[in-house]
């Protein structure tokens, strides 16, 4: 598919040039053929110009790829930031962990999980706090998340963290925990005995997902980062969501533990963060979970609005890139994001 060109996959009117794209990454038909509001697809997908920052919005149903489109120059092989919303990514690497059995348990603490750091900071507040609460949001301890950039540029990245000083979180107890989440690098490299993040990532998620070309920022000492900083394809994004939709599944093949895929859309309690219209926010092990216009739905997110959104009683999947704004215009940039997904879920129910 040449770089600039956009697309609805509209049943007989699909071009050959966009099937043959499509076809190594997904099955790819008309809305209407899975069931979709074929007209409401393409208002969707037309109201995405309105929004400056945008540059992908994609949905699959029932494993078929139904509408795609890019905006602003933006093509289906560049790969987009997707920020925040690899945190989702790490947890999946986490359940890869407990499976192999390279992590016995979520209940093991930091403490117990990445000793030797743990031995540099004496009486850190992060010691005794467990894997499954990272994971959960709920660790008791709070950190502003608009300083991540600040956290990225750091020497010394673990060893900061674990410096921080307890500062409680409020109730209902959830906390949006960038240090803490970092914890998850070096807690999965140990496990592994030395790979790195990235590596683990492309070796045991992203390869049985065809997953071949990916970007990961790294921090000040060279380690790729946790709470964000990942940069995927939308079509790559979309896959992710569609694995934690079909149970771990991808293409009939079991990649990731059915089990852990229920336990991670599990919301362990509310989330205070909301994106736009959507109910009953809760957080499970790095997805967000809720409800939007009456469906069941969980999603990664990233600052600025990329969303791998499932809604599983639909068999829907949702995926979008934009850039990242700056703080004052965070909110409006998220919610018109936002609208737009919920479109298309009120475009398959």
């Amino acid at each position: 598919m040449t770089r600039r060109r956009t697309f609805l996959l509209a049943g007989a009117a699909l071009a050959a040039d966009a099937i043959a794209a499509a076809g190594a990454d997904w099955g790819s038909a008309g809305p209407e053929s899975q069931g979709m509001q074929a007209a409401a697809v393409a208002e969707t997908l037309q109201a995405g110009e309105a929004v400056p920052a945008l540059r992908a919005v994609l949905a699959a149903r029932n494993g078929v790829l139904v509408a795609e489109r890019y905006y602003a120059g933006a093509g289906a092989d560049d790969l987009q930031a997707i920020n925040s919303a690899t945190k989702s990514v790490c947890s999946i690497l986490v359940g890869i962990a407990l499976r192999d059995g390279a992590i016995r348990s979520l209940d093991e603490t930091v403490a117990q999980l990445i000793p030797d750091e743990l031995a540099e900071v004496p009486g850190s507040p992060a010691a005794p706090v467990t894997l499954r609460q990272i994971l959960a949001g709920r660790t008791g301890l709070a950190y502003d998340f608009t300083r991540f950039r600040e956290l990225a540029g750091r020497r010394g990245l673990v060893r900061h963290v674990l410096e921080q000083p307890p500062v409680a979180v409020p109730p209902p107890g959830w906390s949006y925990n960038d240090a803490m989440v970092a914890l998850l690098a070096p807690i999965l490299t140990r496990a592994s005995r030395g790979a790195s993040l990235s590596l683990l990532a492309e070796r045991q998620l992203f390869a049985p997902l065809g997953i071949a070309s990916f970007r990961w920022q790294r921090d000040a000492d060279g380690q790729p980062l946790a709470p964000g900083g990942l940069a995927l394809r939308p079509r790559d994004l979309l896959k992710l969501a569609a694995l934690m939709n079909d149970g771990g599944r991808w293409r009939g093949a079991q990649v990731l533990p059915e089990a852990w895929v229920a336990e991670s859309l599990a919301s362990r309690g509310p989330a205070t963060w909301r994106p736009g219209a959507v109910a009953d926010v809760g957080y499970g092990f790095l997805w967000f979970t809720g409800r939007l216009h009456g469906q069941r739905v969980a999603w990664a997110w990233g600052y600025g609005g990329q969303f791998a959104l499932l809604a599983p009683d639909l068999k829907l999947v949702v995926s979008t890139a934009a850039t990242s704004p700056p703080p004052a215009a965070l909110l409006a940039q998220t919610d018109a994001v936002w609208t737009l997904v919920g479109r298309l879920v009120q475009a398959a129910a």
